[in-house]
């Protein structure tokens, strides 16, 4: 595939991308209004970002391997027109079972594309030097979609109204169909019969989006009963597929490639990462707006620098440091900077300053988070043979959900606990809910520690992968040397 062609086939897979992440961060910025026109009670509410995570985590395993089976391409744009057709059922809810059960399909339309972007990307780009550009690009449309989310959410929300938020995804989600039907790569699989495993794959989508359920529950003010009946289902499911896989003549996932422990360790680390970077995405906006008052809009403008950096790290700093000194060392510097920023964080004064206090903190965040992203993908990615990239993408992509659930349950409850604590020994309310945030900050920068000590001590470098067994007939790229080394 010539270059031209390439460089629009990764547009595209970045203009799904960017779509997602506008749309987390336009309902963030929204939830508020939508709780009060649609009468969700506080609890509920919650199930506009929840219904969205338990479709989108439940399903990418399944989503990545059916890319492996019946060619990426397929899943790729059926996921696509998925989404739009829900954004425009969002758009057009009238009540909030019906906004839920829109978001359910939006999240199950987001999966099949996400599942699939990261492994065609690395088919597009096969050389470290070439893959840490392309990954760099694709931080960057993320951060860029973080960014207009922010702000756009904030707009249309006071402006239009909330169902603004989930239409203008429409006309983009066209477009971006029928252009990337003309320009991705037509890869062909051996079909199905080669290995879609139907009752292993029932079962680790029920345990997965029974898993992603039982951890936002434990977020809930609620019973946790649910929670935790939920969570040892998820188990028994999970430990039912791992033996079905082993039995099975024809398995879902190849259990060779699990049994990998860079694979394992690696999205530990991704885990981690992300469970800190959602985590500090909602809890800063909430700690804006309760703390310091703002409203919708001047959210999405207190938080616009980070995404500005982010966006300008990850496309011209990050292609460059990973190519000298390889993604291992990059990693290791933007989990340390990420861990300054939570840091400056828990320092935050109850009286804040938005340019003393808040502002240092969130470039120092946006530097962290605009080199850490790309380098802790392609250490994910490492060493995946060309006919599972769509199963290691969709597990990566499944760590990066389950984490992003995993840190809002656990961060939120943090901050709520302390907060009723501060308030219980008659502290004011506002200073209360400064206390707790600042709490959940410091459990937030426990994660980077154990990120940290994850890829120090384990992420040294991978296994030698048989290149015979394999079926390969070209090294494996290293991701612990740099692009210009001779392994």
């Amino acid at each position: 595939m010539d270059i031209s062609r390439r460089s629009a086939a990764l547009a595209v897979l970045c203009a799904m991308s960017l779509m997602i992440v506008l749309d987390s961060t336009i309902v963030a910025v929204a939830v508020p209004d939508i709780q009060r026109d649609l009468g969700f009670s506080p609890a509920g509410v919650a199930w506009v970002v929840n219904a969205y995570l338990v479709a989108f985590a439940g399903l990418l395993l399944l989503a990545g391997r059916l890319g492996d089976l019946v060619g990426a391409w397929r899943v790729f744009l059926a996921g696509l027109g998925l989404f739009t057709v829900a954004s425009l059922l969002c758009g057009l809810a009238s009540g909030a079972g019906l906004l839920v059960a829109g978001r359910f399909l939006q999240g199950a339309g987001g999966a099949l594309a996400a599942a699939v972007v990261i492994g065609m990307i690395v088919r597009l780009y096969p050389t470290p030097a070439e893959q840490a550009r392309a990954m760099g690009i694709y931080s960057f449309t993320q951060a860029g979609g973080a960014a207009v989310g922010f702000v756009a959410g904030g707009v249309l929300t006071d402006a239009v109204g909330w169902p603004a938020i989930f239409l203008v995804n429409v006309p983009i989600g066209v477009a971006v169909w029928l252009f990337g039907r003309r320009v991705l790569p037509r890869e062909t699989g051996p079909g199905l019969a080669a290995g879609l495993d139907l009752p292993g794959a029932l079962l680790i989508t029920a345990g997965l989006s029974l898993g992603v359920y039982a951890i936002v529950r434990t977020g809930s003010p609620e019973a946790t009963a649910p929670a935790t009946l939920s969570g040892t289902t998820a188990v028994v499911l999970i430990l039912g597929f791992l033996l079905r896989q082993r039995l099975a003549r024809r398995p879902l996932i190849a259990l060779r490639v699990l049994a990998r422990r860079w694979l394992l360790t690696a999205n530990a680390a991704v885990l981690l990462v992300f469970a800190t970077g959602m985590g500090f995405q909602f809890l800063n906006a909430l700690f804006v707006q309760r703390v310091m008052g703002y409203d919708a809009l001047g959210t999405g403008l207190a938080f616009l620098p980070t995404p500005i950096v982010i966006g300008l790290v990850s496309l011209f700093v990050a292609p460059r440091v990973t190519g000298r000194f390889g993604p291992r060392p990059v990693l290791i510097a933007g989990l340390s900077l990420l861990l300054i920023g939570l840091l400056l964080l828990a320092r935050i004064p109850a009286n804040v300053s938005y340019v003393a206090d808040l502002l240092p903190p969130l470039i120092v965040m946006g530097l962290g988070v605009g080199v850490t992203v790309p380098s802790i993908i392609m250490l994910a990615m490492a060493g995946a043979d060309p006919a599972d990239t769509g199963m290691v993408s969709g597990f990566g992509n499944t760590a990066q959900q389950a984490g992003g659930a995993l840190g809002l349950a656990v961060l939120a409850v943090v901050a709520a606990s302390h907060t009723a604590q501060r308030s219980a020994s008659g502290i004011p309310a506002v200073e209360a809910l400064h206390d707790g945030y600042v709490r959940a900050f410091l459990v937030a920068a426990g994660f980077v520690v154990a990120a940290l000590l994850i890829t120090t001590f384990l992420l040294r470098r991978p296994q030698q992968i048989d290149l015979a067994q394999a079926g390969r007939d070209t090294p494996a790229i290293d991701p612990v040397a740099p692009a210009n080394s001779t392994v």
